[in-house]
């Protein structure tokens, strides 16, 4: 699935609903917890902070697929198209840091 077809589809499932997107900032105060879920998530799995007795194992990938979630609708809500963001981005990082790392061996 493309991002292009990510968005398409949340833009469906969001379109059920009268209330529709939330505003720029309830998605971002969304976005901070989701982050915040996803770095709880790492750092019982690569950090020193274990989870306590009883709680549930969690799944980056699904707490990467909610703030995934979130900044497609974020992107939506301002008619963003990150297909065409995320490669103007990779253009720019790909052009800038063409120099700055070692590259692998193929």
């Amino acid at each position: 699935m493309s991002l292009r077809e990510a968005q398409q589809a949340v833009d469906r499932w969001i379109g059920q609903y009268k209330e529709g997107y939330f505003s720029p900032l309830t998605n971002l105060a969304r976005l901070a917890e989701e982050v915040g879920e996803l770095a709880r998530e790492i750092n019982h799995r690569f950090g020193e902070k274990t989870k306590k007795q009883g709680e549930a194992e969690g799944s980056v990938a699904m707490e990467l697929a909610d703030i995934l979630f979130v900044v497609i609708c974020i992107a939506n809500s301002q008619h963003i198209d990150l297909d065409d963001a995320f490669a103007r981005m990779m253009a720019k990082v790909t052009s800038r840091d063409a120099d700055r790392w070692t590259r692998k061996e193929r």
